[in-house]
């Protein structure tokens, strides 16, 4: 490994979007290489790469493309040899993975839980009736309208920058971030109130990066197994399995979120909402910890049966 690893003359190449959240990600993926392997910042090279989903912000995922808009570039340019690795936030990712590549590292996750961020309001339950409230996020929108039915949703896409000028703009009254993305990019000057996972269950690996490769490159996967998060992709397991067996989209309002408990156990809890939040099926479990991918598919088996052939009528 010594003689491979990457230097300033043959850097390695760590492709991401270019927003300031994930050039954060980015970076700390750089410096977890770097203080394992005892590399400085020059043996690798940052290359943003700008992905469809960026590029067009004027309508809802669901109507161009879906969660694959923020990556196809990106993994085309991993398949290509451009870059060596992808670096995503993985609520963002697909279920599947192109032919070539593996997703298969996930660093230390970050505080799971939804932001609610509002400059003159400190919580949901203080908004006046009709409040407007902004998001892009269809599982937000979906638990928000299932909580308080007067709210007044209006799409809200943008990175986090963006969002908080449409705030400081007068679009909205509230929003909803991650966590996870004011921490990374240490925004305490945000006005964020943390919503309780039992209030709003996150999405779908909320907090977690995950760094992608292709499937033959053994240098690579070599270097990443240094810094992979074990506990982190125990959860991940579980609730990508979750997604999976939802045939989970950015068309469909989805949480989940697994958490590892003492004993070797994990409990998973799930959600599946109709968009306009009219009807919520939850369901809490807890298994031993390599059984959490199983756990995930029985679950989403579980409430699709509840959820009934009609529940899904909205999607066709």
């Amino acid at each position: 490994m010594t003689n491979s690893l990457p230097s300033s003359t043959a850097p390695l190449k760590i492709g991401t979007r270019g927003s300031p959240l994930a050039l954060a990600q980015a970076y700390e993926t750089r410096r977890r290489l770097g203080d394992a392997f005892g590399l400085t910042p020059d043996a690798f090279t940052i290359v943003v790469i700008k992905t469809t989903g960026d590029k067009i912000l004027d309508r809802p995922l669901k109507e161009i493309g879906g969660k694959g808009l923020f990556t196809k570039e990106i993994e085309e340019d991993l398949l290509s040899g451009a870059i060596d690795i992808a670096v995503h936030s993985m609520k963002d990712m697909p279920v599947a993975q192109p032919r070539g590549l593996l997703l298969d590292t996930y660093l230390p996750r970050e505080d799971v839980r939804d932001a609610f961020v509002s400059p003159g309001v400190s919580r949901l339950a203080d908004l006046p009736q009709g409040a407007v409230v902004g998001t892009s996020s269809l599982r937000r929108r979906a638990q928000l309208l299932n909580r308080r039915p007067d709210l007044n949703v209006v799409e809200f896409r943008g990175n986090v920058q963006t969002r908080l000028k449409k705030l400081d703009d007068g679009v909205a009254t509230c929003t909803f971030l991650a966590m996870a993305g004011l921490n990374r990019l240490g925004r305490d000057d945000v006005p964020a109130t943390p919503v309780d996972v039992t209030d709003m269950l996150p999405a779908v690996a909320q907090g977690a990066i995950g760094i992608e490769r292709r499937a033959d490159d053994s240098r690579v996967a070599d270097m990443l197994a240094a810094i992979h998060h074990t506990q982190t992709g125990q959860r991940l397991a579980a609730e990508r399995a979750f997604l999976t067996a939802l045939d989970g989209s950015c068309e469909t309002p989805i949480a989940g979120l697994a958490e590892l408990l003492d004993g070797d156990r994990l409990r998973l809890r799930g959600e599946v909402l109709r968009p306009d939040g009219s009807q919520t099926i939850t369901d809490d479990q807890t298994c031993v910890i390599s059984d959490g991918a199983a756990l995930g598919r029985d679950m989403a088996h579980k409430l699709l049966a509840q959820a009934g052939p009609g529940f899904f009528d909205w999607r066709s």
